[in-house]
């Protein structure tokens, strides 16, 4: 009879792109890994609830991250996927920033009403 494979538990938030960004991390860890099996397990967190009030009002970086964690640290989850934009500096006992995936182009997007792109901006812009 076969081994069954090690269950590895991914936290992520339901959006659309944190699910996404959870896949391709679950898809690349069992690529490298084939002997472990990995979930999703999704989580809602305080900021997903809070569809009434302007994120910049209510503040935190933790609005999309502290259950997450608590999901880590009660045992639901082995890791947890963030966008980096929401992971907080400071992380509470027992977790810890293990690992950033290597970034496809970082130029997410260029918006502007005076320059084609990034090339035709002067030298020394601040972008």
């Amino acid at each position: 009879m076969a081994k069954p494979r090690a269950e590895l538990r991914i936290a992520t938030r339901s959006s659309p792109l944190a699910l996404w960004q959870a896949e391709h991390v679950a898809a690349r860890l069992e690529t490298l890994h084939p002997q472990i099996k990995v979930a999703l397990v999704t989580m809602k967190t305080r900021g997903d609830k809070m569809l009434d009030a302007p994120l910049a009002k209510v503040g935190g970086k933790g609005l999309f991250v502290k259950e997450l964690e608590l999901g880590l640290l009660d045992g639901r989850a082995d890791l947890a996927v963030h966008s980096l934009k929401d992971v907080p500096v400071d992380f509470p006992d027992g977790l810890e920033l293990a690992l950033v995936m290597e970034r496809e182009d970082p130029r997410d997007a260029f918006v502007s009403n005076h320059h084609q792109n990034l090339s035709a901006m002067p030298a020394g812009s601040l972008v």
